[in-house]
């Protein structure tokens, strides 16, 4: 199969209407191969598009951690380089990526979940764009809903978008990142949240979602 065929068969099994079923034959399909057409399409003018690839490219990755777990730490070096400014690029889909691997594997996730959190650190590798900022919150969402602890480590740099009153992109993102970790402290802080009602797109449970930064608050604090 050439690399043309084989970017149309991803792409097909992207955009299919039993994703499922999609999922399981992409994680069945030999992962060196299928890494390359899943980081193209992570740039996608579909917005499902491009979830649906972040969800593919954690179950390849992870499955191949399970088989070459070298082969993976370069897939995942591969998404930091990315996110680094030498690169050139703006590295579209890059934290979401590796919020999803990590949250599907456990060592990767001891690996390189400090470095997730450094993205959202100002004082580590902060990341200045606003389209990543939005990307990172989510990871930490999803990778905080499977270890909580990264939640809790990284409350304290998300701190900052749940008051970006101009960007309800970033605040909802930023209730949806700390929800693993409300304790009472952020409980004070989320709670003058509980009548946005700014709404955003969220991808959740393979679904994008629209919510208001309200449902989000009351998810979180109820």
């Amino acid at each position: 199969m050439t690399h043309r065929q084989l970017k149309k068969q991803v792409a097909e099994l992207l955009r299919s209407t039993a994703w499922p079923a999609a999922l399981e034959t992409l994680a069945g399909m030999p992962a060196r191969q299928v890494v390359n057409p899943l980081f193209g399409l992570l740039y996608h003018g579909e917005p499902l598009m491009r979830w649906r690839a972040v969800s593919a490219m954690g179950v390849v990755v992870a499955g191949l951690a399970d088989r070459l777990m070298e082969s993976a730490r370069i897939i995942m070096r591969r998404f930091m380089w990315n996110l680094n400014d030498e690169s050139g690029g703006i590295g579209w889909g890059s934290p979401e990526s590796m919020g999803e691997i990590m949250a599907r594997h456990a060592g990767l996730a001891r690996e390189y979940g400090a470095i997730l959190v450094s993205y959202a650190d100002p004082n580590g590798n902060f990341l200045e764009h606003p389209g990543l900022q939005q990307g990172v919150l989510w990871a930490l969402g999803r990778l905080g809903r499977v270890h909580s602890e990264v939640a809790r480590r990284a409350a304290k740099f998300i701190l900052p978008f749940l008051q970006q009153h101009h960007d309800p992109i970033l605040r909802g993102m930023a209730v949806w990142a700390v929800q693993p970790a409300v304790d009472e402290a952020l409980r004070l802080e989320l709670e003058p949240l509980r009548d946005d009602r700014r709404t955003l797109q969220i991808y959740s449970d393979d679904e994008l979602v629209r919510c208001s930064i309200a449902d989000l608050v009351a998810q979180a604090l109820d």
